[in-house]
């Protein structure tokens, strides 16, 4: 493995919230939640209606454990509320609108006051200070700016920590590395499936990719796993760091890791309060149990969110470089989850299965097709570069053999030529459904 540099906290570095006691915690959770809901509440119908509805009023959340009286919000809400009517201000106190692609259906909208752009820009600013970056360091910003939140959030929040921000956004592969190899960034914020793309083109033009001025790469808006962490770390020879937000919720910031234990995303808990329910019967989970994570806003003003579904699978672990409390790694979401032949599946499972064989590179998709009325699963995945034809072809025997048995269920394999797989400058498109509906 690579020797690391060592970017664990100085004292003075954190912010007095995040080593606070768990009792100086939960008491202000308490008292920004029940501002929190009353807002909602007397500013946005949905809330009221839906509220009224279950005979719910923000009187009955008076401790933390009454937030599961209320009920949950999901993005067909928010669709439904298109564009603002899920907005808690006057239009004219929103200084900023974000929004999802809508490629299925009408997109997600989200708004901004002056104080809520302020909040996110400090908790970025913590996610990226946890992740190793310091004042003075050079942020190469290689995910999208425009309504993606991506792009602008990072911006802001390495700005505020007094980073040098290179504004970079995604594309143009071929020119991020050379501003990587000019501007000598310490730090740089993408999607982990386009860095890969960019580690590709740094060999492509003989750059062994250790040998850049890049010591932390913060990789967020799509799951990854801890093979990939170590993939990229050994590749890069630097601190491979999971960032976690969604658009509904603010953006990214919502959760980050420390670079002290990478064991999981700190939530950052004093902006966003936390439940893992039952995805199937909507129960919440004690801590350390798997299931769907939940969020609330607790200092939001033009758009609180009270019980969002993020579709996200993962468990609340208790806090270990910070008092707040982390969530594990994202394993995917319920949304993503493929159901072949009765056997549930995640792509980050391919992955998984992909890095353990040293022939095939991490640029890989799941087709879904059907024949009749059964459906079939092909993995396309790249070989590398070193990697012979006829090795290749062995290679996708042997992912075959490993996905038959570690996850029960018998796949396709289509090894391509490196380049074989479409790229992504933003989100993975991993998942690719070809099947006709029914």
């Amino acid at each position: 493995m690579p020797d690391l540099p060592d970017l664990s906290p100085r004292p003075g570095d954190l912010e007095p919230i995040e080593t606070a006691s768990v009792d100086e915690l939960r008491a202000l959770q308490t008292e920004r939640l029940r501002w929190s809901v009353r807002h909602a509440y007397d500013h946005v119908a949905h809330y009221r209606a839906a509220w009224d509805s279950v005979g719910v009023h923000p009187d009955d959340v008076r401790e933390l454990a009454d937030l599961a009286r209320l009920p949950f919000t999901a993005k067909a809400d928010l669709r439904d509320n298109y564009p603002f009517g899920m907005f808690a201000v006057p239009r004219e106190d929103v200084v900023r609108v974000h929004a999802s692609s809508g490629t299925t259906g009408k997109p997600t909208v989200v708004g901004y006051t002056k104080d809520d752009i302020d909040t996110w820009a400090t908790v970025v600013a913590r996610s990226i200070r946890a992740a190793g970056g310091r004042r003075g360091h050079v942020l190469h910003n290689a995910y999208g700016y425009g309504l993606f939140t991506g792009g602008l959030g990072a911006h802001y929040g390495a700005e505020r920590l007094g980073c040098t921000v290179v504004p970079v956004s995604g594309g143009m592969t071929e020119r991020q590395v050379q501003l990587i190899l000019d501007f000598r960034p310490d730090l740089i914020m993408v999607t982990p499936s386009y860095m890969l793309s960019i580690v590709d083109e740094l060999e492509r033009q003989g750059v062994d990719p250790r040998s850049t001025s890049l010591q932390v790469g913060i990789f967020g808006a799509e799951p990854w796993t801890n093979d990939m962490r170590r993939e990229m770390e050994q590749r890069l020879d630097m601190h491979a760091v999971d960032i976690y937000g969604l658009s509904e919720v603010i953006g990214p910031g919502v959760a980050s890791e420390c670079v002290e234990t990478k064991d999981g995303l700190t939530v950052w808990e004093d902006h966003f309060y936390p439940e893992v329910i039952d995805p199937v019967t909507g129960d919440v989970l004690p801590d350390g149990e798997e299931g769907e994570l939940v969020l609330t806003s607790l200092t939001k003003q033009a758009m609180p969110i009270i019980r969002y579904r993020t579709r996200d699978l993962t468990r609340l672990l208790p806090g270990t470089a910070r008092t707040m409390r982390r969530i594990e790694k994202i394993t995917g979401r319920t949304d993503d989850m493929i159901i072949l032949r009765g056997v549930n599946l995640f792509p980050t499972q391919i992955e998984e299965l992909i890095l353990q064989t040293p022939a095939l590179s991490p640029h890989f998709q799941c087709v879904l097709g059907r024949d009749g009325n059964l459906d079939h699963l092909t993995v396309r995945v790249e070989r590398r570069e070193s990697t012979a034809l006829d090795a290749a072809h062995e290679a996708g025997s042997l992912l075959q053999r490993l996905v038959k048995n570690s996850i029960g269920v018998s796949v396709a394999v289509d090894v391509r030529d490196p380049g074989g797989i479409e790229r992504s400058v933003g989100k993975m498109r991993r998942i690719v459904d070809q099947r006709p509906p029914r």
